[in-house]
């Protein structure tokens, strides 16, 4: 299941709503202002019992500024992207980091969920992973196995010649691949931590990030 609510900033200022730590947490990011952003944002959210899980500044026709976030035991409801989206609108319109007007996005990982935490890699230990670097290591940018955990800084990802480990500092995308064992303990943690009823969903929606080949 994902949640997600979508509000416009004019200019950088006033909301109108469309209805809709350390190593270990730092994001992935891929400019310098999304970490500025992650700064911002990171101690708001914090604050309010979540964890920011992946920010994204898209520009293409319009900018976008996305988010997701998630409770540390479990993924977030719509009214919770709201309560999130006011509180960043709110910090964001007092620092105003982007110039231009601009989309706000806000919504839960989805079950196939970006990896963008070291702590990701440690805690989906088991699981398949597609992972792409910034630069070519040994002649490849793309990789996807299973992932082996964390050491020091490094990511662990068994592959078909071997267990690799790839510097942190070097991902520019990571996320879970979508299998069939990968629903099913999400669907359990859910049960546990939400009293999630899987049998009121005939269809599972989950984020759809760019597919890394």
């Amino acid at each position: 299941m994902h949640y997600a609510l979508h509000r416009k900033i004019v200019a950088g200022r006033g909301p109108v709503f469309l209805c809709l730590e350390k190593m270990i947490n730092e994001l992935i990011a891929k400019s310098a202002v999304e970490k500025k952003l992650s700064e911002i944002i990171n101690p708001v959210i914090s604050d309010m019992g979540f964890e920011l899980v992946r920010l994204r500044l898209m520009s293409n026709k319009e900018i976008t500024l996305q988010i997701m976030a998630a409770r540390p035991n479990g993924d977030i409801n719509v009214d919770e992207c709201a309560e999130i989206s006011t509180a960043i609108s709110a910090v964001l319109d007092v620092e105003d980091p982007i110039i231009d007007a601009y989309h706000l996005e806000v919504s839960s990982p989805g079950i196939d969920r970006p990896l963008t935490r070291l702590k990701d890699f440690e805690e989906f230990e088991g699981y398949e992973a597609k992972i792409e670097t910034f630069d070519l290591i040994d002649g490849r940018k793309r990789f996807r196995g299973i992932l082996a955990g964390i050491n020091g800084s490094e990511i662990l990802i068994n592959l078909d010649e071997g267990t690799i480990g790839l510097e942190f500092d070097w991902l520019a995308d990571a996320k879970l691949v979508l299998t069939d064992d990968l629903i099913k303990e999400m669907l359990k943690q859910r049960k546990i931590n939400q009293n999630f009823d899987d049998k009121k969903f005939d269809e599972i929606k989950t984020e759809r990030l760019e597919e890394i080949e």
